[in-house]
Formats: C-alpha cells, sequence, structure tokens
C-alpha cells in the first residue's frame, strides 16, 4: 500500500431493495466527525437540533445537512466527496459495500446514480471492503453461529457500546422510519453503523497484513486514462 490511507467508513439507507427504492441516508465516519446527508422525501427536518443532538449522543462532531429528495442528496455527495475525500489520501471502506461477489452499498448507489442521470462520484478514489478481513481473518463464533454481520461482529470483537444507542434491531426499521418521518431514529442508526464499521476497520488494520485489505479503484473505466480508448 506504501503510504498508509487514512479510513473513510461510510453507509447508506434506503426504503428497500429493489431498483426502485431510494437512498434515504449517506453517511461518512471522516477523521474530526461525521458527514451525513438525509433525503427527508419532502418532509419538515429540525436539522440544526438533529446534529447537536446526534453529536452528544455520540460524543463527536456531526455534520448534517438535509435535501428534498434523493436527486439532490446525490448531488450534494457528489460535491462534499470531490472537494472533501477525492483530493485526500483517503481510503473509502465499507462493511459488506462492495466485494467480488456481492455486497449493498455501492451497487446500490450505482444503480441510483444511472437512474438520475448523475455522474458516477467516486472517481480516483480506492476502496476496500471489511466483510472479508472480519469474516475470514476473526473468528466471529458465537453459541455455535457465525457471528458476521456488521452489529455482531462490532459486538463480538469490541468493546464499544454502540448497539446500546442504536434504535434498531433490524435494518427493515430503518425504511420504517423514513415512511414515518422519524428522522432522528433513522439518522442514529446511520451514525452507529459507520462508527462500527470504522472500528472494525481499525481492529483489522492494526491485525491484518496491507496486501489482504485488497484495495480497488472505483474509477469508472471510461473515465480511466488506463483503460479507456485513445
Amino acid at each position: 500500500m506504501g503510504t498508509r490511507l487514512t479510513h473513510v467508513p461510510f453507509d447508506i439507507e434506503t426504503t428497500g431493495f429493489d431498483t426502485t427504492a431510494r437512498v434515504t441516508v449517506v453517511g461518512f465516519a471522516l477523521p474530526l466527525g461525521c458527514r451525513v446527508f438525509l433525503n427527508t422525501g419532502g418532509k419538515p427536518a429540525a436539522v440544526s437540533t438533529l446534529d447537536t443532538e446526534l453529536a452528544e449522543r455520540f460524543n463527536t462532531e456531526i455534520q448534517l445537512t438535509a435535501h428534498e429528495d434523493e436527486s439532490a442528496l446525490l448531488t450534494a455527495m457528489t460535491a462534499f466527496v470531490e472537494e472533501s475525500i477525492a483530493p485526500r489520501e483517503f481510503l473509502l471502506v465499507a462493511y459488506n459495500g462492495d466485494r467480488f461477489n456481492g455486497g449493498f452499498d455501492l451497487p446500490f448507489l450505482r444503480s441510483r446514480f444511472a437512474l438520475q442521470d448523475q455522474q458516477w462520484p467516486f472517481d480516483r478514489i480506492p476502496y476496500a471492503d471489511i466483510y472479508p478481513l472480519i469474516k475470514d481473518r476473526f473468528n466471529t463464533s458465537a453459541d455455535g453461529e457465525e457471528g458476521n454481520d456488521l452489529v455482531t461482529a462490532y459486538d463480538l470483537l469490541t468493546d464499544g457500546d454502540l448497539s446500546a444507542v442504536d434504535p434498531f434491531d433490524e435494518s427493515s426499521a430503518a425504511v420504517r422510519a423514513f415512511r414515518t418521518g422519524d428522522f432522528e431514529s433513522l439518522l442514529t442508526h446511520n451514525v452507529a453503523d459507520i462508527l462500527r464499521t470504522k472500528a472494525l476497520a481499525s481492529l483489522a488494520e492494526r491485525f491484518c497484513g496491507k496486501s489482504e485489505f485488497q484495495l480497488k479503484s472505483l474509477t469508472p473505466s471510461a473515465r480511466d486514462p488506463d483503460l479507456s480508448s485513445p
């Protein structure tokens, strides 16, 4: 890997799994705090109150912006990535975000950016998925079963208390929260997940070799000078 890259964990929330589902939240954990984008679906959201409450709950800086629909959220997120992530020595990481044979977050985002006819934002950004490292390089067995999901792995391998803060036991609750306008619970869940991912990424960095992170480029081939046709 050469120079050590600073991890930037991210996670998304959606209205479901179908291609017609929309992105409701995108959160990033940065060295100095969290940057979170909320799609309100046209509902009112008390942003200043929400980010203050989240900052106190997680004892970290929270910068939250609200957007009236998915398109506006994706546009704002792209501007943030281009300005604050792409120019720096950052490594985007996720938990089951995009793997060789699966993943959720990045495949979902690719479809939504395509359907919204927006430009892919993760140009010139390296990425690594933490899920294979935790699954293959750590023992996550409990009561005779593998605990490789994000919440269980975090609870088994760290001494953190994020599960005590997260209001949801399953991701489907995030869908209901968006529909009812319970943005506080929805955002709390998202921030808890990106901080869980951050903790597991740090754990993997402590105990796994650099080559095991299997870095990949998220630059589309049509914009990669090494792959484009002359």
